[in-house]
């Protein structure tokens, strides 16, 4: 039905995956309730203090570490090379509309509520929170419906690997655009210096992952000792990213991707860390969010305007851009129809984007 596709590969470990998959509906539970109760306008509004506490504000800061880590962990970069033309062509469009139409509406937001901000920044901030594609929503929604293995999955997910690779490569540059010191030699050696660590990264790391999983034996626990070295690499990478000027992200992700699939290392890391992220630091990050919301200075015609053309732009060029591509390259339209909505999978990564913006002033 889909030509080569299943013989190309996907970029994603099905075991990982399915050892990750946790409970979809327990996350939106955490999100719902941990957005209204850090609403500043929200049901507890008056509740808790106006600024975050220690706890919160550190837990919120250092835990999407591990969320990229686990997201990273979940992407096979050999198989990124095996990636059939389709999804190739799907994912580059799928990026690639929607961004420029996050980058047309950018300018209609610096021309009405965001006149204060950096324009090349928050140009790029912009188009790649409106392009992205969750990659770990995606393997969640596949995997609870039981549609990893079916070509659509396959297909999916091949498409939203390439996706997620080049958006975390635009905002690497949106991020070396917004610091404090705007000379664009400053933000070409920032953005350099990233590209020499996920150099260096790809000759150091891997040899010393490999080893630690030879040692693993399948069927016997991992030893502690390795989860903490990689849980050290994990944070040590982010400190390297964060000191060259590119968020501490970075360095958790490509650690992440570095991790051998082959063997049960990176099933056991998943299992080891997934449930205190998922448990507590998911519910923090969005009380945090939460916090910074206020939905109450939505008001008037244009506001609720902004928001419905922001929304419109987020969905409409994911679903239009891959239908179209997916019927050119003779996909039957309901299955271009089912990619296009599986494309448009919206989550936790959007908002670390947003957050990154925010913290970085690039976006107000």
């Amino acid at each position: 039905m889909f030509g080569d596709c299943g013989n190309k590969g996907s970029c994603f470990s099905v075991k990982t995956i399915e050892t990750a998959k946790g409970d979809c509906r327990d996350c939106w539970r955490s999100f719902t309730w941990a957005i209204c109760i850090g609403s500043k306008q929200g049901i507890f509004a008056g509740s808790i203090p106006n600024q975050e506490s220690y706890s919160v504000r550190y837990s919120c800061k250092h835990w999407p570490h591990l969320f990229l880590f686990l997201a990273g962990l979940e992407l096979d970069p050999k198989s990124l090379g095996r990636t059939g033309k389709k999804a190739l062509a799907i994912a580059t469009v799928g990026i690639g509309l929607p961004f420029a139409m996050g980058i047309g509406t950018s300018f209609i937001l610096r021309l009405t509520i965001s006149k204060d901000v950096n324009g090349t920044a928050f140009l790029v901030f912009m188009g790649v929170a409106l392009s992205i594609t969750a990659f770990p929503v995606l393997a969640r929604i596949l995997a609870e419906l039981k549609l990893l293995t079916t070509n659509v999955g396959r297909m999916a997910m091949s498409a939203a690997a390439v996706n997620d690779v080049a958006a975390w490569i635009l905002l690497a540059l949106a991020i070396s655009l917004s610091g404090s010191n705007t000379s664009p030699i400053i933000s070409f050696w920032v953005f350099l210096s990233g590209c020499i660590f996920v150099i260096c990264s790809i000759l150091i790391v891997p040899p010393i992952f490999k080893w630690m999983t030879k040692r693993c034996r399948e069927g016997e626990p991992v030893e502690e000792m390795y989860v903490w070295a990689t849980l050290a690499a994990v944070l040590a990478a982010g400190f390297v990213t964060d000191a060259i000027g590119i968020h501490a992200i970075f360095g958790a992700f490509v650690i992440g991707i570095l991790v051998p699939k082959e063997g049960s290392f990176a099933g056991a890391l998943v299992e080891k860390i997934e449930d205190l992220v998922s448990g507590l630091f998911l519910p923090l990050y969005f009380v945090s969010s939460g916090l910074k919301i206020n939905v109450v200075a939505i008001q008037g015609l244009q506001s609720w305007g902004l928001l419905v053309l922001v929304i419109f732009t987020a969905c409409f060029g994911k679903i239009f851009g891959t239908f179209v591509v997916s019927l050119l390259c003779k996909i039957p339209p309901r299955e271009s129809l089912v990619m296009a909505f599986l494309m448009n999978s919206k989550g936790l990564v959007e908002l670390i984007v947003l957050n990154i913006g925010k913290d970085r002033k690039a976006i107000n």
